[in-house]
């Protein structure tokens, strides 16, 4: 019962904390990692890390990702959220900028992921689906500046999460595709195209808005960097401002 109250505990905070209530998710992560605790059940405890790690890096605390990342690896490391574990501290050492921790993150994730079973249940939120580490990957290697690296991944991010019919499987990771090919775009000279992946990443029913403008600040970066003066570009970047400023603690840097 303990064990099953941790796991709820961890879906309730995930739901808080996508919908902006950050507080509220940090109460709720707590207290799934004391059940686990008490419990003495590795797994739950270290998604619980895993969600702090998550919760720090999408507020700009990139050690604090890496603290817990590790910590939570400690604790679970027999466990597919390992996997996860490592690449939320890849995903800091990118936006950190050192490009060797983030190989040797991303290094570890791998070779945690081919040692483990494939999972039965891909719709269990709380089990790492093998294909997501392209996902995590393209997130790395967008922020080191490996545009085409990133770009071929998030076509890749993109393939996967889309049924034969143009139903999207995996929204949430379409959309930060999306941002990534419109970051590469922008980089690229392509204004037109970084809107229009820009704009789209932004359409979807389903989001994760703390991830979605921690993604979409590199958009809002580049935008200003090189087409500050285009209108298109500025109401992009208003758009995008008036989505952050409903999650206050999630502005665009």
């Amino acid at each position: 019962m303990l064990a099953l109250s941790g796991w709820l505990a961890l879906l309730v905070g995930c739901v808080e904390y996508d919908t902006g209530a950050g507080h509220a998710a940090e109460s709720t992560r707590q207290a799934a990692l004391s059940l686990a605790t008490e419990a003495d059940h590795a797994e739950v405890a270290g998604w619980a890390h895993e969600m702090r790690a998550w919760f720090a890096l999408t507020t700009g605390d990139y050690r604090g990702v890496i603290a817990a990342a590790r910590a939570g690896a400690e604790t679970a490391q027999k466990h597919g959220v390992a996997v996860q574990l490592a690449a939320q501290e890849a995903k800091a050492w990118a936006r950190i900028g050192d490009r060797r921790q983030v190989e040797v993150a991303l290094d570890k994730g791998r070779r945690l992921l081919e040692g483990m079973p494939y999972p039965e249940n891909l719709d269990n939120h709380f089990v790492v689906d093998p294909a997501k580490f392209d996902f995590y990957a393209m997130d790395c290697y967008r922020l080191v500046g490996e545009d085409k690296l990133a770009r071929t991944l998030a076509e890749e991010v993109l393939r996967a999460g889309t049924d034969f019919d143009g139903t999207e499987r995996s929204p949430m990771r379409n959309a930060e595709a999306r941002v990534t090919l419109g970051v590469t775009a922008a980089r690229e000279g392509d204004l037109e195209q970084a809107l229009m992946m820009g704009e789209r990443a932004l359409e979807g029913d389903r989001q994760s808005v703390p991830s979605l403008i921690m993604t979409s600040r590199e958009l809002a970066a580049e935008m200003r960097r090189r087409y500050s003066s285009e209108p298109s570009a500025q109401d992009y970047l208003a758009r995008l401002q008036s989505l952050a400023e409903q999650k206050p603690g999630f502005m665009p840097r």
